[in-house]
């Protein structure tokens, strides 16, 4: 066992969620049975078990899982680095049983309805789910959309309520930081241009009111005092 990799049926759970490798090249490398590994991808093995990346605890490298996955017939060859440093492990994508899988269009519908603040990358991360496959149910090309009907992922077992809070919450904090501030009420400010332009004359005034300079100016005696 001194050529297989730590923990082989958490690896083998991230090598069925994230890699196309046949349920025999997996088999293969993690020192399990091929019927074992379809038992872990169908959620009758190792259910609960959460996914161990072998690249990030140098077991595999990314250029060894793309030659495997380029060819069937390929085996794959655990890495032996001089010094394996433990690195802390990153959550993958949720993996969920073959029984719940049908459901996540369900889960996928009613978030976007009753959240649509949430982003797609979070349903992704929070159901465990593709962005293609939620653009589908969106826009209604999934191909089942004539069956999909909204439920609460919480009562399908596909997340848990803790989970969906915080990522309503996130969210909803996000979308606040976006939204433009509101404007001020009351009366707004008039432009400039309104200010300072020239009241315009009402057709009709009174001008009755206004002297008439050159009348004023004729009534004046002449420049030389009046005498003859």
């Amino acid at each position: 066992m001194a050529d297989r990799p730590l923990m082989p049926i958490a690896t083998a759970v991230w090598l069925i969620d994230n890699t196309s490798l046949t349920f025999d090249q997996i088999a293969d490398f993690c020192g399990l049975h091929m019927l074992q590994v379809k038992g872990i991808a169908d959620g009758d093995v190792g259910a609960g078990v959460r996914g161990i990346d072998p690249i990030t605890t140098h077991q595999l490298t990314r250029e060894e899982i793309e030659n495997a996955q380029a060819d069937e017939s390929y085996r794959l060859k655990l890495s032996r680095p001089k010094t394996i440093v433990a690195e802390k492990t990153k959550k993958g994508p949720r993996y969920t049983p073959v029984s719940k899988r049908q459901n996540r269009p369900d889960a996928i519908a009613w978030v976007v309805r009753n959240h649509p603040e949430i982003s797609d990358a979070q349903i992704s991360k929070l159901l465990g789910t593709t962005k293609t496959t939620i653009q589908s149910v969106r826009d209604r090309t999934h191909w089942n959309s004539s069956n999909i009907q909204p439920q609460d992922p919480v009562g399908l077992g596909l997340c848990t309520q803790v989970d969906l809070d915080t990522v309503v919450r996130k969210a909803a904090a996000k979308r606040a930081r976006m939204e433009p501030p509101p404007a001020p009420e009351g009366d707004a400010l008039k432009p400039v241009e309104e200010t300072t332009a020239p009241e315009a004359e009402e057709p009709g005034a009174d001008r009755s009111g206004e002297i008439d300079l050159s009348k004023v100016f004729a009534d004046l005696p002449d420049g030389d005092g009046g005498n003859d």
